[in-house]
């Protein structure tokens, strides 16, 4: 070797980053594999947790959507439901509001008849009110009439024949 050489070399032993260098080279190259090793392991560990909670969101995941799709369709079926309900409340309504129509023809019917009825019995009854009368004014009159016409002894012969009369007709 030549001093130049030498001396190149010399500097470069001299200089503390040469050293460092070196140091970090056997440092890299005997301890470089347990580094890479627990690195890669912690890594992998890492990774494995990173995995398993992607894997539990995913689960949660599907649970929600299963959850959300199960309450759309409750959500659904309540609906229809209700629209049931609300058509046979509708359906009802329309044939109570047919029966209640009915029921008050018929009661207007039913009225109007016994009205009618009553008008009937109260004509029949103003009649055979004004034939009593009649028959009282007639039955005075005639009355009155025989009485006038009639003395005693013609009387007393008329009332012995009607007696006969009504004893034959009776019996």
């Amino acid at each position: 070797m030549t001093p130049e050489e030498a001396g190149g070399l010399h500097a470069i032993l001299e200089n503390p980053h040469t050293w460092v260098y070196l140091g970090f080279l056997i440092f890299v190259v005997l301890a470089g594999p347990k580094i890479w090793k627990a690195l890669a392991q912690m890594l992998d560990r890492r990774s494995l947790k990173i995995k398993s909670d992607l894997d539990e969101a995913q689960k949660l995941k599907d649970e929600a959507q299963a959850l959300l799709a199960e309450y759309q369709r409750k959500q659904r079926d309540a609906m229809r439901e209700a629209e049931e309900i609300i058509s046979n409340a509708k359906a009802l309504a329309q044939r109570q509001i047919k029966d209640a129509g009915k029921k008050l023809e018929e009661n207007l019917a039913r009225r109007e008849k016994a009205s009618l009825e009553k008008i009937h019995q109260a004509e029949a009854a103003a009649l055979a009110e004004v034939r009593r009368e009649a028959v009282d004014v007639a039955t005075a009159a005639a009355a009155q009439i025989i009485r006038s016409q009639i003395d005693g002894v013609r009387g007393g012969a008329l009332i012995d024949r009607a007696i006969a009369e009504v004893e034959k007709k009776l019996h």
